[in-house]
Protein backbone atom coordinates (compact mmCIF):
# COMPACT_ATOMS: atom_id res chain seq x y z
CA UNK A 1 0.00 0.00 0.00
CA UNK A 2 1.30 3.43 -0.88
CA UNK A 3 0.27 6.97 -0.12
CA UNK A 4 1.50 8.53 -3.33
CA UNK A 5 0.16 7.85 -6.82
CA UNK A 6 2.40 6.00 -9.23
CA UNK A 7 2.10 7.49 -12.70
CA UNK A 8 4.35 4.96 -14.37
CA UNK A 9 1.39 2.75 -15.17
CA UNK A 10 -1.99 3.75 -16.49
CA UNK A 11 -4.95 2.97 -14.27
CA UNK A 12 -7.56 1.28 -16.48
CA UNK A 13 -11.14 2.08 -15.66
CA UNK A 14 -10.10 4.46 -12.89
CA UNK A 15 -9.47 7.51 -15.07
CA UNK A 16 -13.00 8.59 -15.97
CA UNK A 17 -14.14 9.67 -12.55
CA UNK A 18 -17.83 10.53 -12.19
CA UNK A 19 -18.63 14.07 -11.08
CA UNK A 20 -19.03 14.73 -7.38
CA UNK A 21 -22.53 16.02 -7.97
CA UNK A 22 -23.78 12.64 -9.14
CA UNK A 23 -22.23 10.86 -6.17
CA UNK A 24 -23.64 13.37 -3.70
CA UNK A 25 -27.07 13.17 -5.34
CA UNK A 26 -27.08 9.37 -5.07
CA UNK A 27 -26.09 9.41 -1.41
CA UNK A 28 -28.72 12.09 -0.72
CA UNK A 29 -31.37 9.95 -2.42
CA UNK A 30 -30.37 6.86 -0.44
CA UNK A 31 -30.37 8.89 2.78
CA UNK A 32 -33.86 10.15 1.99
CA UNK A 33 -34.91 6.55 1.41
CA UNK A 34 -33.61 5.56 4.84
CA UNK A 35 -35.47 8.48 6.40
CA UNK A 36 -38.71 7.31 4.79
CA UNK A 37 -38.07 3.73 5.91
CA UNK A 38 -37.30 4.90 9.44
CA UNK A 39 -40.48 6.95 9.63
CA UNK A 40 -42.95 4.52 8.03
CA UNK A 41 -42.00 1.06 9.28
CA UNK A 42 -43.04 0.04 12.76
CA UNK A 43 -40.48 -0.16 15.53
CA UNK A 44 -39.13 -3.60 16.22
CA UNK A 45 -39.34 -4.96 19.74
CA UNK A 46 -35.67 -4.42 20.47
CA UNK A 47 -35.79 -0.86 19.22
CA UNK A 48 -38.66 -0.17 21.60
CA UNK A 49 -36.71 -1.88 24.38
CA UNK A 50 -33.70 0.38 23.78
CA UNK A 51 -36.05 3.36 23.66
CA UNK A 52 -37.17 2.50 27.21
CA UNK A 53 -33.51 2.76 28.23
CA UNK A 54 -33.34 6.29 26.83
CA UNK A 55 -35.98 7.27 29.38
CA UNK A 56 -33.82 6.16 32.28
CA UNK A 57 -30.77 7.78 33.85
CA UNK A 58 -28.71 4.63 34.51
CA UNK A 59 -24.99 4.48 33.73
CA UNK A 60 -25.42 1.13 31.96
CA UNK A 61 -27.86 -1.73 31.51
CA UNK A 62 -27.84 -5.48 31.93
CA UNK A 63 -27.84 -6.27 28.20
CA UNK A 64 -25.53 -3.58 26.86
CA UNK A 65 -23.59 -0.41 27.61
CA UNK A 66 -25.54 2.86 27.41
CA UNK A 67 -24.43 4.11 23.97
CA UNK A 68 -27.60 3.06 22.17
CA UNK A 69 -29.76 4.78 24.80
CA UNK A 70 -27.82 8.01 24.29
CA UNK A 71 -28.16 7.75 20.52
CA UNK A 72 -31.92 7.30 20.79
CA UNK A 73 -32.15 10.18 23.26
CA UNK A 74 -30.39 12.36 20.70
CA UNK A 75 -32.94 11.52 18.01
CA UNK A 76 -36.03 11.84 20.20
CA UNK A 77 -34.79 15.17 21.54
CA UNK A 78 -35.15 16.44 17.96
CA UNK A 79 -38.15 14.52 16.59
CA UNK A 80 -39.91 13.41 19.76
CA UNK A 81 -41.04 9.89 20.61
CA UNK A 82 -41.69 8.93 17.02
CA UNK A 83 -40.35 6.17 14.81
CA UNK A 84 -38.06 8.68 13.10
CA UNK A 85 -36.96 10.10 16.43
CA UNK A 86 -35.88 6.70 17.71
CA UNK A 87 -34.07 5.87 14.47
CA UNK A 88 -32.62 9.22 13.49
CA UNK A 89 -29.32 8.46 15.19
CA UNK A 90 -28.85 5.52 12.83
CA UNK A 91 -29.23 7.80 9.80
CA UNK A 92 -26.53 10.10 11.17
CA UNK A 93 -24.31 7.13 12.07
CA UNK A 94 -24.43 5.90 8.47
CA UNK A 95 -23.36 9.28 7.07
CA UNK A 96 -20.55 9.65 9.60
CA UNK A 97 -19.31 6.16 8.74
CA UNK A 98 -19.29 6.95 5.02
CA UNK A 99 -17.38 10.20 5.48
CA UNK A 100 -14.75 8.55 7.66
CA UNK A 101 -14.28 5.70 5.19
CA UNK A 102 -13.95 8.17 2.32
CA UNK A 103 -11.32 10.14 4.21
CA UNK A 104 -9.35 6.99 5.08
CA UNK A 105 -9.25 6.01 1.42
CA UNK A 106 -8.43 9.55 0.31
CA UNK A 107 -5.48 9.78 2.66
CA UNK A 108 -4.09 6.39 1.67
CA UNK A 109 -4.37 6.37 -2.14
CA UNK A 110 -5.47 9.87 -3.26
CA UNK A 111 -7.65 8.25 -5.93
CA UNK A 112 -11.06 9.77 -6.68
CA UNK A 113 -12.67 6.60 -7.97
CA UNK A 114 -11.51 4.62 -4.94
CA UNK A 115 -13.09 7.29 -2.71
CA UNK A 116 -16.36 6.90 -4.61
CA UNK A 117 -16.28 3.15 -4.07
CA UNK A 118 -15.66 3.69 -0.36
CA UNK A 119 -18.77 5.90 -0.23
CA UNK A 120 -21.00 3.62 -2.27
CA UNK A 121 -20.03 0.18 -0.97
CA UNK A 122 -21.97 0.74 2.27
CA UNK A 123 -24.95 1.95 0.22
CA UNK A 124 -24.83 -1.34 -1.71
CA UNK A 125 -24.93 -3.48 1.45
CA UNK A 126 -28.42 -4.11 2.81
CA UNK A 127 -27.45 -3.74 6.44
CA UNK A 128 -25.85 -0.33 5.95
CA UNK A 129 -27.78 0.97 2.94
CA UNK A 130 -31.18 0.41 4.58
CA UNK A 131 -31.02 -1.26 7.96
CA UNK A 132 -28.72 1.28 9.62
CA UNK A 133 -32.07 3.01 10.04
CA UNK A 134 -32.91 0.22 12.49
CA UNK A 135 -31.19 1.18 15.71
CA UNK A 136 -29.22 -1.34 17.70
CA UNK A 137 -26.07 -1.13 19.85
CA UNK A 138 -24.09 -1.88 16.68
CA UNK A 139 -25.55 1.25 15.08
CA UNK A 140 -23.98 3.41 17.76
CA UNK A 141 -20.72 1.46 17.80
CA UNK A 142 -19.93 1.30 14.05
CA UNK A 143 -19.06 4.99 13.38
CA UNK A 144 -17.02 5.13 16.60
CA UNK A 145 -15.06 2.00 15.67
CA UNK A 146 -14.39 3.47 12.22
CA UNK A 147 -13.33 6.75 13.88
CA UNK A 148 -10.79 4.81 15.91
CA UNK A 149 -9.36 3.28 12.71
CA UNK A 150 -9.37 6.71 11.08
CA UNK A 151 -7.38 8.15 14.01
CA UNK A 152 -4.75 5.46 13.60
CA UNK A 153 -4.50 6.19 9.87
CA UNK A 154 -3.92 9.84 10.78
CA UNK A 155 -1.28 8.68 13.26
CA UNK A 156 0.54 6.72 10.57
CA UNK A 157 0.49 9.60 8.10
CA UNK A 158 1.42 12.42 10.43
CA UNK A 159 3.66 10.63 12.90
CA UNK A 160 2.02 12.77 15.59
CA UNK A 161 1.65 10.51 18.65
CA UNK A 162 -1.28 12.57 19.94
CA UNK A 163 -3.48 10.69 17.49
CA UNK A 164 -3.15 7.75 19.87
CA UNK A 165 -5.25 9.75 22.32
CA UNK A 166 -7.97 10.30 19.73
CA UNK A 167 -7.93 6.57 18.98
CA UNK A 168 -8.25 5.84 22.70
CA UNK A 169 -11.18 8.22 23.03
CA UNK A 170 -13.08 6.64 20.14
CA UNK A 171 -12.21 3.15 21.36
CA UNK A 172 -13.72 3.94 24.75
CA UNK A 173 -16.83 5.39 23.14
CA UNK A 174 -17.16 2.29 20.93
CA UNK A 175 -16.98 0.09 24.03
CA UNK A 176 -19.64 2.30 25.62
CA UNK A 177 -21.87 1.21 22.75
CA UNK A 178 -21.12 -2.50 22.56
CA UNK A 179 -18.66 -4.89 24.15
CA UNK A 180 -17.71 -6.52 20.83
CA UNK A 181 -15.62 -3.44 19.99
CA UNK A 182 -12.90 -5.22 21.97
CA UNK A 183 -12.46 -7.52 18.97
CA UNK A 184 -10.63 -4.70 17.21
CA UNK A 185 -7.86 -4.85 19.79
CA UNK A 186 -5.83 -7.44 17.78
CA UNK A 187 -5.88 -5.09 14.78
CA UNK A 188 -4.59 -2.22 16.91
CA UNK A 189 -1.91 -4.44 18.43
CA UNK A 190 -0.80 -5.66 15.00
CA UNK A 191 -0.77 -2.06 13.74
CA UNK A 192 1.59 -1.07 16.55
CA UNK A 193 3.77 -4.16 16.83
CA UNK A 194 4.22 -5.73 13.38
CA UNK A 195 5.69 -2.74 11.48
CA UNK A 196 9.26 -1.63 12.06
CA UNK A 197 8.13 1.19 14.34
CA UNK A 198 7.12 -1.21 17.14
CA UNK A 199 10.03 -0.26 19.42
CA UNK A 200 9.04 3.41 19.14
CA UNK A 201 5.49 2.78 20.32
CA UNK A 202 6.40 0.26 23.00
CA UNK A 203 8.63 2.89 24.59
CA UNK A 204 6.20 5.77 24.02
CA UNK A 205 3.73 6.78 26.73
CA UNK A 206 1.03 7.63 24.18
CA UNK A 207 -0.33 4.14 23.40
CA UNK A 208 -0.53 3.42 27.10
CA UNK A 209 -2.19 6.76 27.76
CA UNK A 210 -4.67 5.94 24.98
CA UNK A 211 -5.51 2.63 26.67
CA UNK A 212 -6.00 4.43 29.98
CA UNK A 213 -8.21 7.03 28.29
CA UNK A 214 -10.34 4.30 26.72
CA UNK A 215 -10.75 2.69 30.13
CA UNK A 216 -11.75 6.01 31.68
CA UNK A 217 -14.37 6.62 28.99
CA UNK A 218 -15.67 3.09 29.56
CA UNK A 219 -15.79 3.61 33.33
CA UNK A 220 -19.58 4.21 33.57
CA UNK A 221 -20.10 0.57 32.62
CA UNK A 222 -17.51 -0.53 35.17
CA UNK A 223 -19.11 1.58 37.90
CA UNK A 224 -22.59 0.24 37.13
CA UNK A 225 -21.37 -3.34 37.13
CA UNK A 226 -19.46 -2.84 40.37
CA UNK A 227 -22.71 -1.82 42.04
CA UNK A 228 -24.71 -4.62 40.40
CA UNK A 229 -22.58 -7.71 41.02
CA UNK A 230 -20.90 -7.46 37.57
CA UNK A 231 -24.21 -8.43 36.01
CA UNK A 232 -23.48 -7.30 32.43
CA UNK A 233 -20.20 -9.20 32.25
CA UNK A 234 -21.74 -12.34 33.71
CA UNK A 235 -24.69 -11.99 31.33
CA UNK A 236 -22.39 -11.77 28.30
CA UNK A 237 -19.61 -14.09 29.42
CA UNK A 238 -21.68 -17.24 29.79
CA UNK A 239 -22.20 -17.68 26.06
CA UNK A 240 -18.47 -17.40 25.36
CA UNK A 241 -17.58 -20.52 27.33
CA UNK A 242 -20.56 -22.81 26.84
CA UNK A 243 -20.03 -25.95 24.75
CA UNK A 244 -22.38 -27.01 21.96
CA UNK A 245 -22.42 -29.73 19.39
CA UNK A 246 -21.17 -29.00 15.89
CA UNK A 247 -23.97 -27.67 13.67
CA UNK A 248 -23.75 -27.18 9.93
CA UNK A 249 -27.06 -25.35 10.08
CA UNK A 250 -25.67 -22.50 12.16
CA UNK A 251 -22.60 -22.28 9.91
CA UNK A 252 -24.85 -22.03 6.86
CA UNK A 253 -26.97 -19.39 8.57
CA UNK A 254 -23.92 -17.31 9.42
CA UNK A 255 -22.48 -17.39 5.92
CA UNK A 256 -25.86 -16.87 4.29
CA UNK A 257 -26.50 -13.91 6.54
CA UNK A 258 -23.23 -12.28 5.49
CA UNK A 259 -24.14 -12.69 1.81
CA UNK A 260 -27.61 -11.27 2.42
CA UNK A 261 -26.63 -8.30 4.57
CA UNK A 262 -23.34 -7.36 2.88
CA UNK A 263 -24.14 -8.38 -0.69
CA UNK A 264 -24.12 -11.49 -2.84
CA UNK A 265 -21.55 -9.89 -5.14
CA UNK A 266 -20.12 -7.30 -2.76
CA UNK A 267 -19.10 -9.81 -0.09
CA UNK A 268 -16.68 -11.71 -2.39
CA UNK A 269 -15.33 -8.40 -3.70
CA UNK A 270 -14.65 -7.17 -0.17
CA UNK A 271 -13.14 -10.46 1.00
CA UNK A 272 -10.81 -10.58 -1.99
CA UNK A 273 -9.75 -6.98 -1.31
CA UNK A 274 -9.15 -7.76 2.38
CA UNK A 275 -7.13 -10.85 1.50
CA UNK A 276 -4.86 -8.93 -0.88
CA UNK A 277 -4.56 -6.09 1.62
CA UNK A 278 -3.52 -8.53 4.35
CA UNK A 279 -0.97 -10.20 2.06
CA UNK A 280 0.39 -6.80 1.05
CA UNK A 281 0.44 -5.42 4.58
CA UNK A 282 2.08 -8.30 6.40
CA UNK A 283 4.57 -8.88 3.55
CA UNK A 284 5.77 -5.27 3.58
CA UNK A 285 4.86 -4.47 7.21
CA UNK A 286 2.66 -1.59 6.05
CA UNK A 287 0.72 -0.32 9.10
CA UNK A 288 -2.58 0.78 7.50
CA UNK A 289 -2.93 -2.39 5.44
CA UNK A 290 -2.26 -4.45 8.56
CA UNK A 291 -4.78 -2.42 10.55
CA UNK A 292 -7.65 -2.63 8.07
CA UNK A 293 -7.22 -6.27 7.11
CA UNK A 294 -6.79 -7.50 10.68
CA UNK A 295 -9.86 -5.53 11.77
CA UNK A 296 -11.84 -7.72 9.37
CA UNK A 297 -10.08 -11.08 9.48
CA UNK A 298 -9.83 -11.64 13.24
CA UNK A 299 -13.49 -10.88 14.12
CA UNK A 300 -14.72 -12.73 11.01
CA UNK A 301 -12.77 -15.87 11.91
CA UNK A 302 -14.01 -15.65 15.51
CA UNK A 303 -17.64 -15.43 14.44
CA UNK A 304 -17.14 -18.24 11.93
CA UNK A 305 -15.69 -20.38 14.72
CA UNK A 306 -18.63 -19.56 17.00
CA UNK A 307 -21.07 -20.37 14.19
CA UNK A 308 -19.85 -23.97 14.24
CA UNK A 309 -21.78 -24.48 17.46
CA UNK A 310 -23.91 -21.38 18.02
CA UNK A 311 -26.24 -19.15 16.06
CA UNK A 312 -24.46 -15.87 15.35
CA UNK A 313 -26.80 -12.89 15.41
CA UNK A 314 -27.27 -10.86 12.27
CA UNK A 315 -25.82 -7.63 13.63
CA UNK A 316 -22.88 -9.03 15.58
CA UNK A 317 -20.34 -9.04 12.69
CA UNK A 318 -21.52 -5.77 11.14
CA UNK A 319 -18.89 -3.62 12.84
CA UNK A 320 -16.09 -5.35 10.92
CA UNK A 321 -17.26 -4.80 7.32
CA UNK A 322 -16.63 -1.01 7.10
CA UNK A 323 -12.91 -1.73 7.46
CA UNK A 324 -13.41 -4.25 4.66
CA UNK A 325 -15.03 -1.61 2.46
CA UNK A 326 -12.03 0.67 2.99
CA UNK A 327 -9.59 -2.15 2.25
CA UNK A 328 -11.54 -3.13 -0.87
CA UNK A 329 -11.65 0.42 -2.21
CA UNK A 330 -7.95 0.96 -1.54
CA UNK A 331 -7.13 -2.33 -3.25
CA UNK A 332 -8.81 -1.11 -6.46
CA UNK A 333 -6.39 1.80 -6.64
CA UNK A 334 -3.29 -0.05 -5.51
CA UNK A 335 -3.50 -3.01 -7.92
CA UNK A 336 -2.47 -0.98 -11.03
CA UNK A 337 0.45 0.57 -9.15
CA UNK A 338 1.87 -2.80 -8.19
CA UNK A 339 2.06 -4.17 -11.70
CA UNK A 340 -0.67 -6.78 -11.49
CA UNK A 341 -1.86 -8.34 -14.81
CA UNK A 342 -4.21 -6.16 -16.84
CA UNK A 343 -6.96 -8.79 -16.89
CA UNK A 344 -6.95 -9.03 -13.11
CA UNK A 345 -7.15 -5.27 -12.65
CA UNK A 346 -10.01 -4.91 -15.13
CA UNK A 347 -11.87 -7.90 -13.69
CA UNK A 348 -11.55 -6.58 -10.13
CA UNK A 349 -12.87 -3.15 -11.09
CA UNK A 350 -15.68 -4.65 -13.15
CA UNK A 351 -16.89 -6.85 -10.29
CA UNK A 352 -16.69 -3.92 -7.88
CA UNK A 353 -18.94 -1.93 -10.21
CA UNK A 354 -21.35 -4.85 -10.55
CA UNK A 355 -21.38 -5.23 -6.76
CA UNK A 356 -22.25 -1.58 -6.20
CA UNK A 357 -24.91 -1.35 -8.91
CA UNK A 358 -26.60 -4.66 -8.11
CA UNK A 359 -26.33 -4.05 -4.37
CA UNK A 360 -27.99 -0.64 -4.51
CA UNK A 361 -30.73 -2.09 -6.72
CA UNK A 362 -31.30 -4.86 -4.16
CA UNK A 363 -31.43 -2.38 -1.28
CA UNK A 364 -33.98 -0.24 -3.12
CA UNK A 365 -36.03 -3.35 -3.91
CA UNK A 366 -36.15 -4.36 -0.25
CA UNK A 367 -37.14 -0.82 0.68
CA UNK A 368 -40.02 -0.83 -1.81
CA UNK A 369 -41.20 -4.22 -0.58
CA UNK A 370 -41.55 -3.03 3.00
CA UNK A 371 -42.79 0.49 2.31
CA UNK A 372 -44.92 0.22 -0.82
CA UNK A 373 -45.80 -3.42 -1.55
CA UNK A 374 -49.04 -4.89 -0.10
CA UNK A 375 -47.95 -8.53 -0.06
CA UNK A 376 -46.38 -10.84 2.46
CA UNK A 377 -44.15 -13.08 0.35
CA UNK A 378 -42.30 -14.74 3.25
CA UNK A 379 -45.18 -15.58 5.57
CA UNK A 380 -44.54 -15.82 9.29
CA UNK A 381 -40.80 -15.88 8.67
CA UNK A 382 -40.73 -12.28 7.50
CA UNK A 383 -38.10 -10.53 9.64
CA UNK A 384 -39.92 -7.19 9.67
CA UNK A 385 -43.52 -8.38 9.57
CA UNK A 386 -42.70 -10.84 12.33
CA UNK A 387 -42.52 -7.88 14.71
CA UNK A 388 -45.24 -5.69 13.23
CA UNK A 389 -48.93 -5.38 14.00
CA UNK A 390 -48.70 -4.58 17.71
CA UNK A 391 -51.29 -1.82 17.28
CA UNK A 392 -53.93 -4.54 17.18
CA UNK A 393 -52.83 -5.93 20.54
CA UNK A 394 -52.56 -2.43 22.01
CA UNK A 395 -56.05 -1.49 20.81
CA UNK A 396 -57.59 -4.56 22.47
CA UNK A 397 -55.55 -3.94 25.62
CA UNK A 398 -56.80 -0.34 25.71
CA UNK A 399 -60.37 -1.58 25.38
CA UNK A 400 -59.95 -4.12 28.18
CA UNK A 401 -58.40 -1.52 30.47
CA UNK A 402 -61.61 0.50 30.13
CA UNK A 403 -63.93 -2.48 30.52
CA UNK A 404 -62.23 -4.05 33.53
CA UNK A 405 -61.05 -0.94 35.32
CA UNK A 406 -57.47 -2.21 35.30
CA UNK A 407 -54.92 0.54 35.83
CA UNK A 408 -51.65 -1.15 34.84
CA UNK A 409 -50.25 -3.70 32.42
CA UNK A 410 -48.19 -6.77 33.32
CA UNK A 411 -45.98 -8.77 30.95
CA UNK A 412 -43.61 -11.72 31.31
CA UNK A 413 -41.25 -11.02 28.42
CA UNK A 414 -39.31 -7.89 27.64
CA UNK A 415 -40.52 -7.71 24.03
CA UNK A 416 -44.16 -7.34 25.01
CA UNK A 417 -43.12 -5.00 27.82
CA UNK A 418 -41.22 -2.79 25.38
CA UNK A 419 -44.03 -2.58 22.85
CA UNK A 420 -46.69 -1.88 25.48
CA UNK A 421 -44.55 0.82 27.01
CA UNK A 422 -43.83 2.32 23.57
CA UNK A 423 -47.46 2.54 22.51
CA UNK A 424 -48.88 3.64 25.87
CA UNK A 425 -45.89 5.97 26.45
CA UNK A 426 -46.45 6.77 30.10
CA UNK A 427 -50.25 6.81 30.03
CA UNK A 428 -50.42 3.42 31.78
CA UNK A 429 -47.76 1.79 34.00
CA UNK A 430 -46.20 -1.21 32.27
CA UNK A 431 -44.24 -3.77 34.31
CA UNK A 432 -42.46 -6.94 33.35
CA UNK A 433 -43.06 -8.91 36.52
CA UNK A 434 -40.17 -11.34 36.00
CA UNK A 435 -36.52 -10.91 34.91
CA UNK A 436 -36.35 -7.87 37.16
CA UNK A 437 -32.58 -7.99 36.83
CA UNK A 438 -33.09 -6.21 33.52
CA UNK A 439 -34.56 -3.16 35.19
CA UNK A 440 -32.18 -2.46 38.06
CA UNK A 441 -32.19 1.23 38.84
CA UNK A 442 -35.17 2.04 36.61
CA UNK A 443 -37.46 4.78 37.82
CA UNK A 444 -40.82 4.18 39.45
CA UNK A 445 -43.24 3.15 36.67
CA UNK A 446 -46.19 4.50 38.65
CA UNK A 447 -46.70 2.16 41.59
CA UNK A 448 -49.43 4.38 42.98
CA UNK A 449 -51.55 3.13 40.06
CA UNK A 450 -50.43 -0.45 40.56
CA UNK A 451 -50.63 -1.14 44.27
CA UNK A 452 -54.04 -2.56 45.27
CA UNK A 453 -55.38 -2.06 41.73
CA UNK A 454 -56.40 -4.58 39.10
CA UNK A 455 -53.93 -5.17 36.28
CA UNK A 456 -54.11 -6.40 32.72
CA UNK A 457 -51.77 -9.25 31.82
CA UNK A 458 -50.69 -9.21 28.15
CA UNK A 459 -48.74 -12.27 27.05
CA UNK A 460 -47.78 -13.89 23.81
CA UNK A 461 -49.00 -17.46 23.90
CA UNK A 462 -47.86 -19.79 25.35
CA UNK A 463 -46.08 -17.49 27.82
CA UNK A 464 -49.30 -17.12 29.77
CA UNK A 465 -48.93 -20.75 30.85
CA UNK A 466 -45.43 -20.34 32.25
CA UNK A 467 -44.69 -22.26 35.49
CA UNK A 468 -43.75 -19.02 37.23
CA UNK A 469 -47.46 -18.42 37.84
CA UNK A 470 -47.52 -21.36 40.28
CA UNK A 471 -45.66 -19.17 42.78
CA UNK A 472 -47.55 -15.93 42.18
CA UNK A 473 -50.71 -15.48 44.27
CA UNK A 474 -52.51 -13.33 41.70
CA UNK A 475 -56.02 -14.25 40.58
CA UNK A 476 -56.16 -14.47 36.79
CA UNK A 477 -59.32 -14.07 34.76
CA UNK A 478 -59.04 -14.83 31.03
CA UNK A 479 -60.56 -12.08 28.90
CA UNK A 480 -59.75 -12.64 25.21
CA UNK A 481 -57.16 -13.76 22.71
CA UNK A 482 -55.84 -11.33 20.10
CA UNK A 483 -54.09 -12.17 16.84
CA UNK A 484 -51.20 -9.99 15.73
CA UNK A 485 -51.54 -9.81 11.95
CA UNK A 486 -49.26 -8.44 9.26
CA UNK A 487 -50.45 -8.23 5.67
CA UNK A 488 -53.10 -10.86 6.24
CA UNK A 489 -50.88 -13.40 8.01
CA UNK A 490 -51.25 -14.19 11.72
CA UNK A 491 -47.83 -13.70 13.27
CA UNK A 492 -48.69 -14.34 16.93
CA UNK A 493 -51.57 -14.79 19.31
CA UNK A 494 -51.74 -12.90 22.60
CA UNK A 495 -53.73 -13.67 25.71
CA UNK A 496 -55.30 -10.86 27.75
CA UNK A 497 -56.12 -11.61 31.38
CA UNK A 498 -57.26 -9.59 34.35
CA UNK A 499 -55.00 -9.72 37.41
CA UNK A 500 -56.27 -9.05 40.93
CA UNK A 501 -55.13 -9.63 44.47
CA UNK A 502 -51.42 -9.08 43.88
CA UNK A 503 -48.86 -6.29 43.60
CA UNK A 504 -45.61 -7.05 41.74
CA UNK A 505 -42.30 -6.61 43.53
CA UNK A 506 -40.05 -4.34 41.45
CA UNK A 507 -36.94 -5.32 43.41
CA UNK A 508 -37.09 -9.00 44.36
CA UNK A 509 -34.05 -10.62 45.93
CA UNK A 510 -31.32 -11.45 43.37
CA UNK A 511 -31.52 -15.18 44.14
CA UNK A 512 -35.25 -15.42 43.39
CA UNK A 513 -36.89 -16.56 40.13
CA UNK A 514 -38.56 -13.21 39.47
CA UNK A 515 -35.20 -11.42 39.48
CA UNK A 516 -33.10 -13.79 37.40
CA UNK A 517 -32.67 -13.53 33.64
CA UNK A 518 -32.50 -16.25 31.02
CA UNK A 519 -28.91 -17.01 30.09
CA UNK A 520 -27.07 -19.37 27.81
CA UNK A 521 -26.26 -21.83 30.55
CA UNK A 522 -29.98 -22.49 30.77
CA UNK A 523 -29.90 -23.96 27.26
CA UNK A 524 -28.26 -27.14 28.52
CA UNK A 525 -31.15 -27.75 30.87
CA UNK A 526 -33.94 -27.05 28.42
CA UNK A 527 -36.11 -30.05 27.70
CA UNK A 528 -38.34 -30.76 24.75
CA UNK A 529 -41.73 -30.80 26.56
CA UNK A 530 -43.43 -27.50 25.93
CA UNK A 531 -45.96 -25.30 27.63
CA UNK A 532 -48.68 -27.07 25.72
CA UNK A 533 -48.53 -29.90 28.19
CA UNK A 534 -48.27 -27.68 31.25
CA UNK A 535 -51.14 -26.74 33.52
CA UNK A 536 -51.63 -23.09 34.31
CA UNK A 537 -51.84 -21.80 37.84
CA UNK A 538 -55.29 -20.71 36.82
CA UNK A 539 -57.27 -23.53 35.15
CA UNK A 540 -59.42 -20.98 33.34
CA UNK A 541 -56.38 -19.65 31.48
CA UNK A 542 -56.00 -22.66 29.16
CA UNK A 543 -56.44 -22.49 25.41
CA UNK A 544 -59.85 -21.32 24.39
CA UNK A 545 -59.77 -23.49 21.32
CA UNK A 546 -58.85 -20.93 18.71
CA UNK A 547 -57.36 -22.37 15.57
CA UNK A 548 -54.45 -19.93 15.53
CA UNK A 549 -51.25 -21.64 16.54
CA UNK A 550 -48.47 -19.97 18.48
CA UNK A 551 -45.06 -19.90 16.84
CA UNK A 552 -42.18 -21.87 18.24
CA UNK A 553 -40.19 -20.27 21.03
CA UNK A 554 -37.03 -22.26 20.48
CA UNK A 555 -35.36 -19.53 18.48
CA UNK A 556 -36.50 -16.86 20.90
CA UNK A 557 -34.59 -18.67 23.60
CA UNK A 558 -31.50 -18.81 21.37
CA UNK A 559 -31.78 -15.11 20.59
CA UNK A 560 -32.32 -14.08 24.15
CA UNK A 561 -29.65 -16.17 25.79
CA UNK A 562 -26.90 -16.67 23.24
CA UNK A 563 -25.32 -13.26 23.64
CA UNK A 564 -27.80 -11.38 25.70
CA UNK A 565 -28.92 -9.62 22.54
CA UNK A 566 -32.04 -9.82 20.49
CA UNK A 567 -31.70 -7.26 17.70
CA UNK A 568 -31.86 -9.89 14.97
CA UNK A 569 -32.93 -9.41 11.37
CA UNK A 570 -34.07 -13.03 11.34
CA UNK A 571 -36.74 -12.96 13.99
CA UNK A 572 -37.75 -15.77 16.26
CA UNK A 573 -40.35 -16.81 13.70
CA UNK A 574 -37.68 -18.08 11.33
CA UNK A 575 -36.63 -21.30 12.95
CA UNK A 576 -37.40 -23.99 15.45
CA UNK A 577 -40.15 -26.49 15.91
CA UNK A 578 -39.70 -27.22 19.60
CA UNK A 579 -41.40 -25.02 22.18
CA UNK A 580 -39.28 -23.95 25.09
CA UNK A 581 -39.85 -24.37 28.80
CA UNK A 582 -39.38 -21.35 30.94
CA UNK A 583 -36.66 -21.69 33.53
CA UNK A 584 -35.28 -18.81 35.55
CA UNK A 585 -31.53 -19.14 35.53
CA UNK A 586 -29.02 -17.35 37.72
Amino acid sequence: MTTAPDNRRAKPALDAAPPWLAVVALIAAMTAMRLVYAGLTELRTDEAYYWTWSKESELAFLDHPPGIAWLIWFGTAIFGDTNLGVRFGGIVAMLVTQLLLADIVRRVVHDFRAIVFALLMPEAALYYGLLMAKVAPDTAMIPLAVAMLWSLVRLHQSGDPRWWLAAGLFAGLALLSKFTAVMLLPAVAAFALVPDWRRRWLLSPYPWAAALLALMVFSPVLIWNYHHDWASFRFQFVRAVVAHQLSLRTVGEFLGMQFGLVGFVLLPVVLSGVTLTAWRGYRTREPVAILLSTAVIVPFLYFFWKSLTLRVGDTWPMFLWPAGFAAGAINLAVLPREGWPEWMIESTIKWARVAVVSGIAFVVGVFLYYVAAPWNLIGRSDPVGGEAGYEQVVARAQDQLKKTGATWIATTDYRTYAMMRWYFNGRVPVIQINERGRYQGFRDPGMAWVRDHAGLYVAREPDNRAPLWHDIPARRQPLERVDRVWRGVVMDTYALEKLTGWTPDLAPAPDTPLFRWRVLADLTSLQEPSFRGAQSANPESRDSGSGASAPSRNDETNKEIELGETHELHSDHCRGAVDWRYRAAG
